[in-house]
């Protein structure tokens, strides 16, 4: 289903500012107790459409700043009756510490993130420290955090705000970008990088087991 939607949509503006509400988690998954993972910037969802499906003993949530994809991905999970599936609309970077409990979350990923190569944009690029910080918050111990981007310097920044927070070990040598993915699916994104001979840049976090946000 095609959804023309702004490519870009900046995180700062005040229409962006109000916290998503945290959804009733018995309404939208059929067992909540189930092991849950987190996209930030989910896209169409196609990610997590083919996840959710190949692992019906987890739940998943994309949470996506533009609407328009939002109700695609949604209107998608419905036809494909998918019960471990959800997706919000809202952004990440103001919501996450009330969205969901500490130590609540087995994984999360962050594919592809807007680049804001503009200097004076780059405030607005996803991975900001404060989103670590709620991210070692709501990660269980040993949960993983996966980033992927086709833009090295992307990638490394995103690397480098990770690891500088106690909470994240590197499960390789920083920089040693994971030939391949550790999920059994792609993003769009990924499957057009790939498939036009493009490196993707991957790397895999662990939160400590005794860990603690700061």
């Amino acid at each position: 289903m095609g959804v023309r939607v702004r490519q870009h949509v900046n995180p700062l503006s005040q229409k962006f500012q109000d916290a998503i509400a945290p959804p009733n988690w018995p309404e939208i998954f059929a067992q909540p107790e189930q092991p849950l993972y987190l996209d930030i910037g989910c896209a169409r969802g196609q990610f997590l459409l083919d996840m959710a499906q190949l692992r019906p003993h987890h739940n998943f949530l994309g949470v996506e700043i533009r609407r328009l994809m939002v109700q695609s991905a949604l209107q998608q999970r419905d036809e494909l009756q998918l019960s471990n599936l959800h997706f919000l609309f809202g952004n990440i970077n103001t919501s996450l510490d009330s969205l969901v409990g500490a130590q609540s979350i087995t994984g999360v990923t962050i594919q592809f993130p807007d680049p804001w190569f503009k200097r004076r944009h780059q405030k607005r690029r996803v991975v900001q420290p404060a989103l670590v910080n709620e991210l070692a918050t709501c990660l269980k111990p040993e949960g993983l955090l996966l980033i992927q981007s086709d833009v090295l310097e992307v990638a490394i920044e995103m690397c480098d705000r990770i690891a500088e927070h106690p909470a994240f070990t590197g499960t390789t040598p920083l920089y040693s970008w994971l030939p391949e993915s550790p999920f059994p699916a792609a993003t769009e994104r990924e499957k057009l990088t790939l498939s036009e001979g493009l490196p993707v840049y991957r790397y895999l976090f662990q939160k400590g087991v005794e860990a603690e946000s700061k």
